[in-house]
């Protein structure tokens, strides 16, 4: 309640400026985001994007909202050309690969996600920004972990790749036999961690 009223008065103050900028208009669609606003949303981070029509945040931004509206082809644009005008912008790369994850794109997905883990190995756990969540149910969701899974193994993150390949197992999106004959996870064979991974499963 007391983030509500925040974000309420800040959109209170955005709105009694006469002529707001693309990052009072970015951060405006930000705090409407944040109360479950979308139109007004996703109207303030398209006046943002009017005045600074390359600014790779506004995208990345405008396209968590079209994820939360559920219009993910325009949301996956929405990441492409943040990603294309910041190619180094890990969230939304992140942003990008959840977009594809729930429109069941997974080796895209997993690529995507590769790239932003390349640029920023803890970006899973990010926590500011705006960002895309898995929603959804049943394959899309089963599939999350085991996809991220594969792409830290590809971004050559071990650790992380082991992290969420243990939950994925646990939930059941990932098997012995499955992980065996993925390619990407061909550097894990032979270790104690993915031997006991498999002891577990048997």
């Amino acid at each position: 309640m007391e983030a509500s009223h925040r974000y309420q008065a800040a959109i209170e103050a955005y709105a009694q400026v006469s002529s707001p900028t693309a990052a009072l208009w970015n951060r405006m669609g930000i705090a409407y985001q944040m109360l479950f606003d979308l139109d007004d949303a996703v109207r303030c981070y398209k006046e943002s994007l009017k005045l600074e029509p390359e600014s790779a945040d506004a995208l990345n931004n405008l396209g968590t909202a079209q994820d939360l509206e559920k219009n993910l082809p325009a949301a996956e644009r929405s990441f492409r050309k943040a990603v294309k005008l910041d190619p180094g912008n890990a969230l939304a790369l992140r942003n990008l690969g959840t977009n594809l994850l729930m429109q069941q794109q997974y080796e895209k997905a997993t690529d995507a996600y590769r790239q932003a883990l390349a640029i920023n190995p803890h970006i899973f756990d990010a926590t500011y920004g705006p960002k895309t969540e898995e929603q959804g149910a049943g394959k899309t969701l089963g599939a999350a972990n085991y996809i991220k899974a594969r792409s830290c193994a590809r971004a050559g993150l071990t650790d992380c790749a082991f992290a969420y390949l243990e939950r994925a197992f646990h939930e059941g999106s990932a098997t012995v036999n499955r992980v065996t004959a993925d390619q990407d996870f061909a550097n894990l064979r032979g270790t104690p961690a993915l031997a006991r991974l498999f002891a577990d499963e048997k």
